[in-house]
C-alpha cells in the first residue's frame, strides 16, 4: 500500500462523513451532493483496489494476504451497502447511516496498511 494515498482516501472519507453528519442536525435525508461525494470517495477506493493488485502482481506481499483481500473487499463494499439502505428510506437516519458508513472506510484503511506492513490479523 502507499501510506500517503491511503491518508487521502482516509481524509476524504472523514470529510464525508462531518458533511453526513452536518447534514443529520440540520434533520436532512441524502442529497444528490451527499451521494456525489460518496461516489468520489467509492472512486478513490477504486484507485487503491488497482494500487493494491499492482504491488501484489509486482511481487510485493501483505503479513497476511488473505486478510488484507477482505478489509480491501470490506473497503469497496460498505458505501454501496450504505448507499442502498439510505435510498431506501431517504430519512434523516439514512443520513446518519452514510456518516457511520463514511467513518468505517478509515478504520477499514488503518487495518489494510497495518496488515499490508505485516501486523498478525
Amino acid at each position: 500500500m502507499i501510506s500517503g494515498f491511503a491518508v487521502v482516501v482516509a481524509g476524504c472519507a472523514l470529510a464525508v462523513a462531518v458533511w453526513s453528519f452536518v447534514q443529520v442536525a440540520l434533520n436532512r435525508p441524502p442529497a444528490r451532493p451527499l451521494l456525489l461525494g460518496l461516489a468520489g470517495v467509492e472512486a478513490l477506493l477504486l484507485v487503491q483496489l488497482v494500487i493494491a493488485v499492482v504491488l501484489l502482481l509486482s511481487g510485493e506481499r501483505p503479513g497476511n494476504l488473505l486478510t488484507f483481500l477482505l478489509y480491501l473487499v470490506g473497503t469497496l463494499l460498505v458505501l454501496p451497502i450504505g448507499t442502498v439502505w439510505a435510498l431506501a428510506e431517504r430519512t434523516r437516519s439514512s443520513t446518519a447511516v452514510l456518516g457511520v458508513a463514511c467513518v468505517t472506510v478509515p478504520v477499514l484503511m488503518l487495518r489494510m496498511y497495518q496488515v499490508w506492513e505485516g501486523a498478525s490479523a
